[in-house]
This record gives structure tokens, C-alpha cells and sequence, in this order.
């Protein structure tokens, strides 16, 4: 199959949740453009993440996915970036210490622009035009002329990419990530919260760790794990014209890789099985995901998982699942058996937002916290049920103060979504509802490792 395949060939396959531009000359300019451009990252580092999302799907690692709905031009800037990137490594300290597994840090960031719609229209006012589909597409104001899908904007989201890119790598290994800066990582916002409280206490243990190893002679000096971090980057492949030009062959290997994102992944829209998005993923040697909605059927998934990892590599897939709180239970085990059954090698992880958005009273939509919690919590006694492996979680989060999901022991309510409602598609947590996640996060792989341990000594 991989002989056959070349970047351009899901050209020949029906391609849902694609912006019909107008003018096909200027998408074609816009596309060589991004050709002719470097990539934003590199075969090396992908491949070095899929060694890590092995030791997940072996239970030896867990994986932290999270970052915005959607990333915006306007609201790029320095302290957006490193306030989410910092929330991030939060969580996963919280993760590491409580849970004691190593965490795999991927973000949703540099490059998770597109987003699919329900419809592709929009009506307000008795005015009807394009649905937003995220910066890399049109402008989020309701405007025709905004409205109008421009090649352009991939243009300018490689741009913001590539720059963000630039500070997360700085970051990760300038010593911003360094243990013993763990006191220094709390927002101010999330320092008032009752998570900020129990994030201090846990910082004041590390800090004891830390001045232990050091007595030791453990030091960042000679152990550059405790003053730097591996991050990468993901996003939903969903604008195919975009991947495709910043696919490239490795020098090394000889195989394409999509050089927009360490990580890239088909969503529940777009999961066809003859469909340009499948088409476009098996032929790239990056790790990838699978959104997987309550209604895709076992056997079906069963059918994708051979055709975007035939050779079973551990690894290679990561199947997203994203039932909602009230379905989970219902539909999440036959799919856990059925690749239990078929010896299929996948890394389980749970979106637990996309299933649990509603709208309020006030018309605003949201996600209740009770529901995102409520559904990790199944997802982990599922996995436990079935004797699989509950290997990570995929969260739409921000390091900013805003109030956009119901809940959490800030108590927001729908009166508070009118404070701070500034996304510009999906509800995200802050940064004091993804640190008192984290938390329970740490408790239930706590859980899961001491039942091991137990069934290992009996």
C-alpha cells in the first residue's frame, strides 16, 4: 500500500468537512507557497514520540493531550502560549507524582486551526452564510466578506505555527520547564483555588525529592530530565490541501511524514473508510489518531485500525474516544473487546469534552465538569473491567481565567459564563479546572498501579 500512495492521492477520494474555496487559482498559489517552506517539524522527532506512545500502549507511560478548541490569530501572543504550555506540565507533574508513570506531553497547539462544523451554513437575522471553520479557513465575525474562505490564511497559520513552535522549544528546554521551578508554574488565578492549594503542597514534596536527589548527586548537571521536558505537537488533519504540503520523505528513511505536527488525527467527522482522510493518514509514517464517537461500530473500527496500521505497530494509533457521560457505558466496552479480541495494538485515550456539550439557559455553550469527570472516571473502571489499558486523556484547556465550563470547585455558573466566555468554537477549561482534573486523574492511575502491584504479588 505504501508503495502506491503519494501525498496528493486523496485527491481521488470523497474529502468531507473541506471549505469550498473560490477561486482555485489562489488555493493553488497558497499551496505551493507552503511547499516551497520548511517543515515545522522533524521525522526524528515524530519517530521518537511513537517510541513514546509504544510505552503508553504497554502501560508503562500515560498521555496528556490538551491545548485550545481552536487557535486564533488575534489571540496569539507570548503569555497565551506559555500560560497553556505551563498548565500543561502542571498536569503532568501532578500525573507523574501521584500516578507514578512518566507522562507524554502533546499539545494541541502550534497548528490546531481547523475545526468541523455540524452545518455549513450559519443563519442569524434571516442572513445566511459559511460556518466559521477556524482561522486557517475564515474569519470568526459574522460578515460576508470574513466569511469567504481564503487560501491565504494557511499561509499565516504556518506562520503562527512555526513561531509558536519556536517558544514551546524554548521553553521545554530553556529552563522554564526545570523541576525546581514547580512553585513558580502557578498562575495567579489558579494560586487562589483550592487546586492552587493542593498544587503548593505537592510542589513542597517535590522540592523535598529535588533536594534529596541533589544530596545525592543527582543534579540537573548530570540529569538534564530535571531541568528540561519533551513536548510535541498535534492537530486534527482536516484541511488535506494544508497537510499535503507540508508532507515531506525523511532523508533518513525514505518515508513521507507530515511535517505540519509531531501528531495529527482524523476526527469522528472525517473517519470514512474510503474517505480523503483515511486515505491521506495511512500513508504517513507519523503517529496519528482516531476520534471514536458512539457510533462507529466495532467492526468498523476494526476495518480503520488495518487500514491506518496494518503492520500493528505499537505506537502508531492512538484511538480517541469520545462517547459523552451518558453513552460511555453503553458503548465504549464492545469496542475495547473487539480489538481485545482481533490482538489489534492501539493507545486507548478519552476525550471526555466533545460528548458532554450542551447548551445553557442563557445560550451559551458549555460542558458541565461533573460530565467530563464523570466520564473519565468510566473510561478508567472500563478499561479496568475489561482488563485493557487506559493509556491517556485528550483535553480542550487554556492557561487563561476564563469561564466557559460549568462547574469545578470555582462553582462557575451559568451567570459566570458571561464573564469570561472568550472562546471562538468549543467550551475549554481554565487553568484551576485542568489542575483539579489532574488530580483525579493521578488518583485513578494511583489506583490502576496499586491494583497491579497487588495482582502481581498474589
Amino acid at each position: 500500500m505504501s508503495q502506491k500512495w503519494s501525498p496528493a492521492v486523496w485527491r481521488e477520494h470523497q474529502a468531507h468537512q473541506m471549505p469550498e474555496y473560490p477561486d482555485a487559482g489562489e488555493l493553488a498559489k497558497a499551496e505551493a507557497v507552503l511547499r516551497s517552506y520548511p517543515p515545522l517539524v522533524f521525522a526524528g522527532e515524530a519517530r521518537r514520540l511513537k517510541t513514546n506512545l509504544a510505552r503508553v500502549a504497554e502501560g508503562k507511560a500515560f498521555l496528556l493531550q490538551g491545548g485550545d478548541c481552536a487557535e486564533s490569530f488575534a489571540e496569539f501572543a507570548a503569555d497565551n502560549i506559555r500560560d497553556t504550555f505551563r498548565v500543561i506540565l502542571q498536569m503532568a507533574v501532578i500525573m507523574t507524582f501521584g500516578g507514578g508513570l512518566p507522562v507524554v506531553k502533546l499539545g494541541r497547539m502550534a497548528g490546531q486551526f481547523a475545526k468541523p462544523r455540524s452545518e455549513p451554513i450559519e443563519t442569524r437575522d434571516g442572513v445566511t452564510l459559511p460556518t466559521y471553520r477556524g482561522d486557517i479557513v475564515n474569519g470568526y465575525d459574522f460578515t460576508a466578506e470574513q466569511r469567504v474562505p481564503d487560501p491565504q490564511r494557511m499561509v499565516q497559520a504556518y506562520t503562527q505555527s512555526a513561531a509558536t513552535l519556536n517558544l514551546l522549544r524554548a521553553f521545554a528546554t530553556g529552563g522554564f520547564a526545570d523541576l525546581h521551578g514547580v512553585h513558580r508554574w502557578t498562575l495567579g488565578f489558579v494560586a487562589r483555588s483550592a487546586a492552587g492549594e493542593r498544587y503548593r503542597d505537592l510542589a513542597n514534596r517535590i522540592g523535598d525529592c529535588l533536594a534529596f536527589m541533589e544530596a545525592c548527586g543527582l543534579t540537573p548537571e548530570v540529569t538534564p530530565q530535571i531541568r528540561e521536558t519533551e513536548f510535541f505537537t498535534s492537530h486534527e488533519a482536516l484541511l488535506l490541501g494544508y497537510e499535503e504540503a507540508l508532507t515531506r520523505v525523511d532523508s533518513l528513511t525514505g518515508d513521507w511524514y507530515d511535517c505540519s505536527a509531531h501528531f495529527v488525527w482524523i476526527g469522528d467527522r472525517t473517519r470514512q473508510l474510503d474517505g480523503a482522510h483515511v486515505e491521506f493518514m495511512r500513508g504517513i509514517k507519523n503517529p496519528i489518531g482516531l476520534k471514536a464517537g458512539p457510533t462507529l461500530d466495532p467492526e468498523d473500527l476494526l476495518r480503520l485500525i488495518d487500514k491506518l496500521n496494518p503492520a500493528n505497530e505499537a505506537g502508531r494509533l492512538t484511538v480517541i474516544t469520545r462517547m459523552g457521560s451518558d453513552k460511555i457505558q453503553r458503548h465504549l466496552p464492545a469496542l475495547l473487546r473487539a480489538v481485545k479480541r482481533e490482538g489489534r495494538n492501539v493507545v486507548w485515550a478519552s476525550d471526555p469534552m466533545h460528548g458532554n456539550t450542551i447548551k445553557s439557559s442563557n445560550g451559551y455553550k458549555t460542558r458541565p465538569f461533573d460530565r467530563i469527570i464523570g466520564e473519565i472516571r468510566d473510561f478508567f473502571q472500563i478499561h479496568r473491567a475489561e482488563g485493557t489499558q487506559a493509556g491517556g486523556v485528550h483535553l480542550e484547556l487554556t492557561g487563561r481565567d476564563v469561564t466557559e465550563c460549568l462547574g469545578g470547585a470555582q462553582a462557575i455558573d451559568e451567570v459566570d459564563l458571561t464573564r469570561s466566555y472568550d472562546t471562538q468554537c468549543d467550551p475549554r477549561l481554565n487553568g484551576a479546572q485542568a489542575i483539579e482534573l489532574a488530580f483525579l486523574i493521578a488518583e485513578a492511575l494511583k489506583a490502576e498501579h496499586d491494583q497491579q502491584r497487588l495482582a502481581a504479588a498474589s
